[in-house]
């Protein structure tokens, strides 16, 4: 009966023969493909991020740091530190307390308030603060937990000034009048005026963003007592000159891996020298005398840079003019080389070096051009382009092609500008605020880093704009607010004008 059915209504026997062969030998040749695969084909290869280099030298049994204050000063490689806390926090799904727009209320001195999602003191727990703000402690404190890690970095000011006069040439109204640098230094209260807003770029930027009276004048007892409240709040002050030894300095101190503090350099300007004599720097930031772009209304001016070249008699007439600066950066240098006798200066070398050589890998893994920065305008994906500011060229890096999905993400993250960065790590945090129109997102980029554009506020009851030139944007100062510490420090400076009994700093 099976065989009438089979050869009768299924088809012939043989048919049926031929099929079970057919299925036999595609089994078995699938099944030794498989072990072929298994014993010949090497599995995907690993991301680069994800090596044994990427947690460089032991740290021991330490715990990495999660509540840290970054206090991002001016022109002092900064950015390329907030960068490296974007990345780490990023990566450990960590809160930011971030700006309402791009800076924390500079230049006014910090406020609770400034903070997007804050409401209360310690209400919420923040993460990471790192964004531009003039240091106010007893406001910072009601935002960051009591275990905050705080530190900062500084420059020698002569560089530092270079780096400002060349950034905020059209910003500070001292700078525009002068000519060049050179100009300024010579006679610098000639250009010089306290009031009007912006200047402080021009005077003591560092002892400013401390959150200390940059007009102040200068005496050995303000200088250190201003280094006595810094010194017991902040446990680091990192020196852009000496960055790489730095970074490890600050490994160590958080107790991070080295991937976290492997760094490409960010917010970088180009760098060609003009026939106005000025001298090309080596660090980032650093002024030279190259051709810039001003951007206005959508519209980019091809503009020289003024001559930013000193003679040695003018460098010191800086440091003069920029005494709590020069204090604080001869004070807390010789602290920095302190610390790394304490460290060890064979095992620094070492450990420098590895940073280097791992540097120079994710370099190659993650850039092209070997890594060269590039103007912004030759970066195809316009998300990475670096915000044009000012009478300078940012420089900004482009990725690799070809990358596999975690290795982008890694690269894209160390090269992702600070502006660009800052919005990313926003709509995480606040999804719901950002369906922003383009024209909302492009005016906030007024408030750009560094404060090349600050929006103009309108004028509030009772203020009274003052003098300066048409268009400067000038304000007046008053002394209507304590230092952060809640008392002030003593002042000795007659340049400071008093608008009202209850003015506040403007």
């Amino acid at each position: 009966m099976l065989r009438w059915l089979v050869c009768g209504r299924l088809g012939p026997v043989w048919m049926w023969k031929a099929l079970l062969l057919f299925l036999a030998i595609a089994f078995a040749g699938q099944l030794l493909g498989v072990i072929f695969n298994k014993s010949n084909v090497q599995p995907a290869a690993r991301s680069i991020f994800s090596s044994p280099d990427a947690q460089g030298p032991s740290l021991g049994s330490c715990r990495p740091h999660t509540h840290i204050m970054f206090l991002k000063t001016h022109k002092t490689a900064s950015s390329t530190v907030l960068n490296m806390l974007y990345r780490f926090g990023d990566e450990h799904s960590l809160r930011f307390a971030l700006p309402l727009g791009y800076q924390l209320g500079y230049p006014l001195p910090f406020n609770a308030h400034r903070v997007k999602g804050y409401r209360g003191p310690r209400a919420i727990e923040f993460h990471i603060m790192g964004n531009h703000m003039r240091f106010n402690k007893l406001e910072v404190e009601k935002v960051m937990p009591a275990d905050t890690f705080y530190f900062s970095i500084i420059r020698d000011p002569v560089a530092l000034g270079e780096s400002s006069f060349a950034y905020y040439k059209e910003v500070a109204p001292a700078f525009r009048k002068a000519k060049g640098l050179g100009e300024f230094a010579d006679d610098p209260k000639k250009f010089y005026d306290p009031r009007l807003r912006n200047n402080h770029y021009a005077r003591n930027l560092l002892w400013f963003d401390f959150g200390l009276d940059n007009n102040a004048n200068f005496s050995l007892a303000l200088a250190r007592l201003g280094e006595d409240m810094i010194r017991r709040t902040f446990k680091l002050i990192l020196v852009s000159e000496y960055f790489d030894q730095s970074m490890i300095l600050l490994r160590h101190a958080l107790c991070w891996p080295l991937d976290a503090v492997v760094f490409f350099s960010l917010n970088a300007r180009q760098q060609k020298p003009s026939s106005a004599g000025g001298v090309a720097g080596t660090w980032v930031g650093k002024a030279a005398a190259a051709a810039g772009v001003g951007i206005r209304g959508g519209l980019v001016q091809a503009k020289m840079l003024p001559n930013l070249s000193l003679t040695p008699e003018q460098r010191e007439k800086l440091r003069q003019w920029n005494a709590f600066d020069w204090y604080l950066y001869k004070t807390f240098n010789k602290t920095f080389w302190e610390e790394i006798d304490k460290f060890g200066h064979a095992q620094m070398e070492k450990e420098v070096r590895l940073l280097r050589m791992r540097r120079e890998d994710l370099a190659r893994v993650c850039l092209r051009d070997g890594g060269k920065p590039v103007e912004a305008h030759r970066i195809r994906d316009k998300n990475i382009r670096p915000f044009q500011s000012g009478l300078v060229k940012i420089l900004g890096y482009e990725l690799q092609p070809g990358l596999d999905n975690t290795t982008r993400m890694s690269c894209l993250r160390m090269i992702r500008p600070e502006i660009q960065y800052k919005d990313v790590l926003d709509s995480k945090q606040f999804p719901q605020f950002h369906a922003i129109p383009a024209q909302q997102q492009s005016q906030r980029l007024l408030v750009a880093v560094g404060g090349t554009f600050i929006k103009q506020e309108p004028p509030r009851k009772g203020r009274k704009e003052t003098g300066g030139e048409a268009g400067a944007g000038g304000r007046t100062l008053d002394e209507g607010m304590k230092d952060w510490e809640g008392s002030r420090l003593v002042r000795n400076n007659q340049t400071l004008v008093r608008e009202h009994e209850k003015g506040r700093l403007r």
